[in-house]
């Protein structure tokens, strides 16, 4: 005999919140966190990826700085499902919807340069940053100052990681070629 299964919520609906937040507001802003959680995830697997194949003669500083990108982005977005949740909606988990929710697009399955990988890096955070300030514009033209303030947060930590980077690109280094 095989155990029932009971939903509690279907996925891509919004219920009630306690934060007194019209549904019609959470729909969007619910919507709007889901495609950041999405994004989030795609930037967490590229930079795992660049951490797990990084060389040179840089490479315990790059490997370390990468290790604390991805888990920042990793928190982030844990903070970002637990908001959707709080707003009455439900985040993305499966890999096929958040693959389907993302509006960027990860780098192949090639291992490259160190340089190539931050450029590529930047390109994606820079997408990310975009979409994390309209998010703000529309959370707090919809009443929700706390997902704003949320979003806000994190999109002072992609900016850290990328100002990181760019000094990364830099043409002044120890290191000859």
């Amino acid at each position: 005999m095989g155990a029932q299964k009971i939903v509690r919520q279907e996925a891509d609906t919004v219920g009630e919140n306690p934060l007194r937040l019209e549904k019609e507001k959470a729909e969007q802003i619910v919507d709007a966190l889901n495609t950041d959680l999405a994004d989030a995830y795609v930037l967490y697997h590229q930079l795992h990826k660049h951490h797990w194949n990084v060389e040179g003669a840089e490479h315990l500083g790059v490997h370390e700085f990468l290790e604390e990108a991805y888990e920042d982005v990793e928190d982030a977005a844990d903070e970002l499902a637990e908001r959707v949740q709080t707003l009455g909606g439900v985040p993305h988990a499966s890999m096929t919807a958040l693959s389907e929710a993302a509006t960027v697009e990860p780098e192949d399955e090639d291992v490259y340069d160190v340089r190539t990988s931050f450029e590529n890096d930047i390109e994606m955070y820079g997408s990310i940053m975009e979409s994390y300030r309209e998010h703000i514009e529309l959370a707090e033209n919809l009443g929700d100052h706390a997902t704003g303030e949320l979003l806000r947060q994190h999109l002072l930590e992609l900016e850290e990681h990328v100002h990181v980077m760019d000094h990364y690109l830099e043409d002044d280094s120890l290191v000859q070629s």
